[in-house]
């Protein structure tokens, strides 16, 4: 896996590259500022880009503009955003164009080393990395939406996970009930919400975005 890092703290740029290498990643630039992201991406053609949303000069969404413009231009890149803190109105921008191979992490979820290391590989791989926070927010700022309002509290539950990307199975050990159950859950949700049959497991996911893109 070949990644491109943009991240303006040194330290957490040289310990994201070197905790990577541990793991058979290699990282073919790493930028301490947005502006080259785009060049970089260019020339090496990544697996992966992971990017800071705060960066210079100002510190407020460089790392999210040269994300979505990196997007635009390059549509399905695998890009995996990197926050101190839940960014809503950033992350509803990144997340409100395709949902292929795109994440948004907390910082603090790089010390978890096993979960970090699976969302890039997901990521990398087309899939989704949501953190449990992240949809934790974003669904309490959806809830009052008519549509949401119809999910049992049960199925908001299942909804937060599938967001978070974990698979049928890794819902049903968490909530402790059975795949069959979980299988249930899913189909009620996404009959509620009304969307639209796809083959993809990135309808999975529509589910919280579909609300990030409304007014």
């Amino acid at each position: 896996m070949r990644i491109v890092i943009a991240e303006d703290s040194v330290l957490l740029r040289e310990g994201i590259t070197r905790l990577l290498a541990e793991y058979d990643a290699e990282v073919v630039a790493a930028l301490a500022d947005a502006s080259r992201l785009l060049a970089a991406v260019i020339e090496h053609d990544p697996d992966l880009v992971i990017v800071d949303v705060r960066m210079p000069p100002t510190f407020t969404d460089e790392g999210l503009r040269a994300a979505v413009e990196l997007r635009s231009v390059r549509p399905g890149t695998p890009v995996l955003v990197l926050s101190q803190y839940v960014e809503e109105s950033f992350a509803t921008e990144l997340l409100g164009g395709s949902t292929v191979g795109v994440g948004y992490l907390l910082k603090e979820r790089v010390a978890d080393v096993a979960e970090f290391i699976s969302a890039c590989r997901r990521v990398a791989a087309g899939g989704t990395a949501l953190d449990a926070e992240v949809v934790a927010q974003l669904l309490t700022r959806s809830r009052r939406r008519e549509p949401l309002a119809m999910l049992t509290p049960r199925e908001r539950e299942v909804l937060g996970l599938m967001a978070e990307g974990r698979s049928n199975t890794g819902i049903a050990q968490q909530l402790i009930v059975s795949d069959g159950a979980v299988e249930k859950h899913i189909t009620s949700i996404l009959t509620k919400l009304e969307l639209p049959v796809s083959d993809t497991e990135h309808r999975r996911v529509l589910a919280v975005l579909t609300y990030l893109r409304s007014p």
